[in-house]
């Protein structure tokens, strides 16, 4: 909690003064978002602070997703040199260890974006993400989210018991297996096939976005019994560059540019919490929706749960097992796992 305070406190802290701006760095960074979409609208207000906090001595294009290489080619292309830097969801490199995908999305871990930025920052998780991403020569700057995930639903969801049997959308991997774990029947639909899929009846439920977009897109309409918060998904979005070319900048301007990955971070969720908080509440003046919210020992139940497909995922490296094993002490630390 005491890094969200000073960066908004510090919103000025790191400014450059203009005599240290005589060098100045133009970096290229990839999105795993396309143009247009909220979230690259979003990341496009973080190359502007950046260029506050620095007094214009480094500028960021950002690029969409796909402009120089795929979604998941960037961290090689970042080593390639192709590009300088990414904002990207540290999931897609599960395939080089599988600690990333864990560290990326612990399903079931968190009930709110702080509680992961806590890890973070106080939690071991800095270093780790450090440590995993040193090998491909990348600096990890910080982290941001989207925001945690609602769960849409078509029945009443009062707890992990109502998932038994449940149909519903889940991509493959973790999110997938874990809600396998708890008794639920996942299946596999692209993201543009779920309303269609809850309107007919072909699944009950679904992982998708979060609040807000649902309800714009009407999902909360066919599916009327959303859980919120959510108590699933919560991605961790990294905002890294070239080690090479970090090790470049000053102390002052790498102090910069972390202070500008928190303070977007804040940004970031305070305005999907706020998004989301008018649409709960639209949602409920309709009286046509039921907004679910699980009781704290729902969630547990839920994180035991997810625990045992966790510890699956870190017998796979040694880098994963140390997610694992940091992640849990973080989180029996905090109370929110026996």
């Amino acid at each position: 909690m005491m890094w969200m305070k000073a960066a908004i406190a510090a919103s000025s802290f790191a400014l450059i003064a203009g005599s240290a701006a005589a060098q100045e760095y133009s970096f290229r960074f990839q999105s795993s978002d396309p143009a247009g979409n909220p979230n690259f609208i979003m990341q496009q207000e973080w190359t502007k602070i950046v260029a506050e906090k620095t007094n214009g001595a480094i500028s960021i294009e950002l690029l969409p997703v796909e402009t120089l290489v795929a979604h998941n080619e960037t961290q090689d292309a970042i080593a390639a040199g192709i590009l300088d830097g990414h904002i990207t969801d540290v999931s897609y490199f599960a395939g080089k260890d599988p600690a990333f995908g864990l560290i990326a999305n612990p399903v079931g871990a968190y009930s709110d974006p702080q509680e992961m930025f806590d890890f973070i920052y106080e939690g071991g998780g800095l270093e780790l993400m450090r440590e995993l991403e040193a090998p491909y020569g990348l600096q990890f700057i910080g982290p941001t989210s989207p925001g945690l995930e609602a769960f849409v639903s078509k029945v009443p969801l009062e707890g992990v018991a109502d998932l038994q049997g449940l149909k519903l959308r889940a991509p493959e991997g973790l999110v997938q297996n874990v809600f396998a774990a708890a008794g639920a029947a996942p299946v596999n639909l692209p993201g543009s096939e779920v309303f269609t899929s809850l309107d007919k009846g072909v699944i009950e439920a679904a992982d998708y976005n979060v609040f807000s977009t649902n309800q714009a897109q009407g999902l909360n309409d066919v599916a009327p019994h959303p859980v919120y918060p959510g108590f699933h998904s919560l991605p961790l979005i990294e905002i890294s560059m070239s080690k090479a070319k970090w090790d470049e900048l000053s102390p002052e301007l790498q102090t910069a540019l972390e202070e500008s990955v928190k303070e977007f971070a804040a940004l970031q969720t305070s305005t999907v919490k706020e998004k989301d908080a008018e649409a709960v509440a639209a949602a409920k003046a309709g009286g046509e929706i039921t907004v679910h919210d699980w009781p704290a020992e729902e969630r547990a139940k839920f994180r035991e749960i997810a625990m045992g497909e966790w510890e699956k995922v870190a017998a796979r490296s040694e880098n994963a097992q140390k997610v694992y094993d940091t992640l849990v002490a973080y989180l029996k630390d905090k109370g929110l796992m026996n």
